[in-house]
């Protein structure tokens, strides 16, 4: 099919993580500056390097009934958590084909996780060592596929235009999004329930993650552990949840007087190329990416008001995101407010685009930047206009917010947003 409503916007939004277990209640821890990052209890944690983690302030097995949470991983059971908000918050009221407003075939899915079903991967192994192989759960494959959450998703409204799952590390749920943006554009679909999931807070990640010295050991003061920017940052804090959008063609949502949240520009993709895990120190890979997104989109520096910055508390990652913003951008960055959420959320890793993503669409629908926390010193490196403390009024008159997301591979995915 040729390409045709190439304007996509933002429908719906949802939400669980460690702020609240809906996108209202993330959104006001936010804004309220609270930090979601806790002690990690229980014998299994008790003698990591890391005991601190950002845990759902919501547990899937509040909201979703047992039988269905036994045939899910948790990565997917945050996902459908999120999707269900996300697909009513956009108006709808059944799956596709029950609900008129949307074909089956005219909807896609779009959800990724960094890490897939690793919960259950690793507690069916023990399972299987302790007890046998008779008691392995019948449902071990399909909750351990990385493609579960998008999957069990696409099964949820029921969409049959394509359910996909790209994987690129902790740039996954950007890449998902950025992905549906493409299948709306190409008249794939005109609607898709797009984002990212995660649940890896288990002892082996954790261990596996520590013994990279890529996160942070302060777990005497879990609430200070993550802090982008400051000086004494020593590394990330695992987080888990999800966060999902529903994007359709601007044709689509007015034909069925859809409630508008803001367009999705597009994004910028490229690889460093450098190390596995380590960023490039230039910020030359992400600065490739935002110049493609520039060059491939009718956005203008000028526009651009707010950033919801990668900014995970490494200290080579966070200089290298400000070096890219501030050669691309130039001048144009002095009056960017920059916001770190995973000050407040942890690293959600595949999860981190989704979550972030509807930060940045809250960000610019109430014209509010949330704060970064736990800055008391700002690193001599950072070039750039951080939000602290409390939340900054965003200008009147049609602005621009990116998002970014980089992860493990060298991956990096730059995403644009505007007001409407």
């Amino acid at each position: 099919m040729n390409s045709t409503n190439r304007t996509v916007v933002v429908t719906g939004i949802g939400a669980t993580t460690p702020l609240g277990g809906d996108s209202a209640s993330t959104w006001e821890g936010l804004l309220a500056g609270r930090s979601g990052v806790k002690s990690l209890e229980g014998e299994r944690f008790a003698d990591l390097p890391v005991r601190i983690a950002a845990t759902a302030a919501v547990d899937p097995s509040e909201v979703l009934p047992r039988p269905l949470t036994r045939k899910l991983d948790r990565s997917a059971q945050f996902a459908l958590i999120a999707a269900r908000e996300a697909w009513a918050d956009a108006g709808y009221t059944a799956r596709a084909g029950e609900d008129a407003a949307i074909a089956p075939e005219r909807l896609g899915a779009v959800i990724a996780s960094g890490i897939g079903g690793v919960q259950t991967l690793l507690d069916q192994y023990d399972v299987l060592k302790e007890k046998g192989a008779r008691r392995v759960s019948p449902h071990t494959v399909p909750m351990l596929m990385p493609n579960s959450p998008s999957a069990n998703v696409g099964l949820e409204v029921n969409a049959q235009a394509g359910v996909h799952t790209p994987v690129s590390a902790c740039a996954s749920g950007a890449e998902a999004i950025g992905y549906a943006v493409e299948m709306i554009r190409t008249g794939r679909a005109d609607v898709v329930v797009a984002g990212g999931t995660e649940a890896a807070i288990h002892p082996l990640p954790v261990a596996a993650f520590a013994s990279m010295m890529a996160m942070s050991k302060n777990n005497d003061e879990p609430e200070k552990a993550s802090r982008p920017y400051d000086k004494a940052r020593d590394g990330f804090v695992l987080g888990e949840g999800a966060g999902v959008i529903v994007l359709e063609s601007a044709e689509h949502a007015a034909r069925r007087g859809a409630r508008v949240y803001c367009e999705l520009l597009g994004q910028g993709l490229s690889a460093d190329s450098h190390h596995i895990a380590q960023p490039e120190p230039t910020g030359r890979g992400i600065a490739a990416a935002l110049q493609g997104l520039l060059e491939s989109s009718d956005l203008k520096p000028s526009e651009v008001m707010h950033l919801n910055a990668h900014a995970t508390s490494t200290p080579q990652g966070d200089l290298a995101e400000i070096k890219a913003l501030r050669k691309v951008l130039g001048d144009d960055l002095d009056h960017v407010a920059v916001s770190a959420t995973k000050s407040m959320t942890g690293h959600l890793l595949g999860g981190a685009g989704g979550i972030e993503t509807v930060a940045t669409v809250l960000a610019l629908y109430h014209r509010t930047a949330p704060p970064t926390i736990n800055i008391d010193e700002l690193d001599d490196g950072i070039d750039a206009d951080v939000v602290r403390e409390k939340p900054r009024e965003l200008p009147g008159g049609t602005i621009a917010a990116i998002n970014n997301s980089f992860g493990f591979g060298g991956h990096n995915v730059v995403l644009a947003l505007r007001t409407v």
